[in-house]
């Protein structure tokens, strides 16, 4: 019952802690601990069981699962995923107004130097968004 308990304590610390997966990887084991116990193994078997599953857990699950944790918190959203898409001229874009279709919506454009002038059906790229208008350059 300890070894379940420990796994729960263990967990929630995680959580509180904020992410390291050290705490979450050590419950595993706890959890593995006490199954053991729960099997009806002597008290040795279950803290070498609990070693091993945190120790494996630890080495191989935590590395991959912290690979994946990174990826996710650097992904861009909302407008910030637009800036640098490339986007289709549909009418005259200057230093004052125009449209564009970007990421399939029909966007307000105006040309990002304030001088150039982008005809419809050429290919711009976002390079800023500023409210509901985005500033393209080639």
């Amino acid at each position: 019952m300890w070894w379940i308990v420990a796994a729960g304590v263990l967990a929630v610390a995680e959580v509180l802690t904020g992410g390291t997966l050290v705490l979450a990887m050590l419950a595993g084991g706890a959890a593995a601990g006490g199954l053991t116990a729960a099997l009806g193994a002597p008290p040795a078997l279950s803290v070498g069981v609990f070693a091993l599953v945190s120790v494996a857990l630890l080495g191989l699950v935590r590395p991959i699962a912290r690979r994946h944790m990174r990826v996710s918190r650097g992904a861009r959203t909302n407008v910030a995923a637009l800036v640098g898409a490339e986007a289709l001229v549909l009418e005259s874009v200057d230093g004052q107004d125009g449209r564009i279709k970007l990421a399939g919506e029909v966007w307000s454009a105006r040309a990002y130097d304030g001088q150039s002038v982008f005809e419809p059906g050429t290919r711009v790229q976002v390079l800023q968004i500023e409210g509901a208008t985005a500033l393209v350059a080639w």
